[in-house]
């Protein structure tokens, strides 16, 4: 039990430092567009959303996934049942 718990913070921590580091990117993108000394800036504020918005969302998407075993969540976020056609 303990282990399952150690394995889910690193999969949470893991993804989190990547969105630090992308928040990290954007941030220095927009410092250095009053002293630039780069050229392609936007593509390293890109790179920088990139690595924000793809870790939140599977951050989001963990959550969900963990919610909906343990019916947590709201009904619109339930899964639609399946029927079986026979």
């Amino acid at each position: 039990m303990l282990v399952q718990k150690l394995l889910a913070l690193l999969i949470m921590l893991i993804p989190a430092a990547i969105a630090v580091f992308g928040i990290k990117l954007m941030r220095d993108t927009l410092y250095l567009l009053f002293n630039p000394t780069l050229p392609f800036q936007w593509a390293k504020f890109i790179l920088g959303l990139i690595l924000f918005v793809l870790p939140v969302l599977f951050i989001g998407g963990f959550i969900l996934h963990h919610d909906r075993k343990r019916n947590r969540v709201q009904p619109r976020f339930m899964l639609p049942e399946q029927e079986d056609e026979e």
